[in-house]
């Protein structure tokens, strides 16, 4: 399992995992040892709390893969810099989402070719939980960003 999460961040670290029914549940956590402060580039190792983080990702063995990770606020150290605290980022993760960028990747792909009611129809075969509406907005997402 530790060899999978590191295909998302090499400096995750899985504390466990469970397998209920069709479903993986990984608890993961970041190893790093500081965090950069993205609205002033310093960077921190002073952490103000813990919280969790809860997404999916592509399926596992046939299972929906659902991570839980052990997020971390840190406080920047600049004291210049307008904001007090921020979150630990990571690349494989937008902000606020709920799904890896590879597995949005993944849904958009398989979206381009058919219509959207019947991508949910595949990708519900295939352990992946996502609504028609869902499909759309991904795809007007990647329309105007890129």
């Amino acid at each position: 399992m530790e060899d999978l999460i590191k295909l998302l961040d090499e400096n995750l670290e899985v504390d466990t995992y469970e397998i209920i029914d069709d479903e993986i549940f990984i608890y993961t956590k970041s190893a790093r040892t500081e965090a950069t402060c993205p609205y002033c580039g310093h960077g921190s190792n002073k952490v103000h709390f813990f919280y969790t983080r809860e997404f999916n990702d592509l399926s596992i063995l046939g299972k929906k893969s659902n991570i839980i990770l052990k997020n971390r606020k840190f406080f920047c150290n600049n004291s210049e810099c307008k904001y007090k605290t921020f979150a630990e980022t990571f690349d494989f993760l937008g902000f606020k989402t709920k799904k890896t960028k590879r597995l949005e990747e993944y849904i958009i792909n398989i979206s381009q070719n058919i219509s959207s009611l019947a991508t949910e129809k595949l990708l519900k075969k295939n352990v992946i939980k996502i609504g028609k509406s869902s499909i759309c907005n991904l795809l007007k997402k990647r329309n105007t960003v890129g």
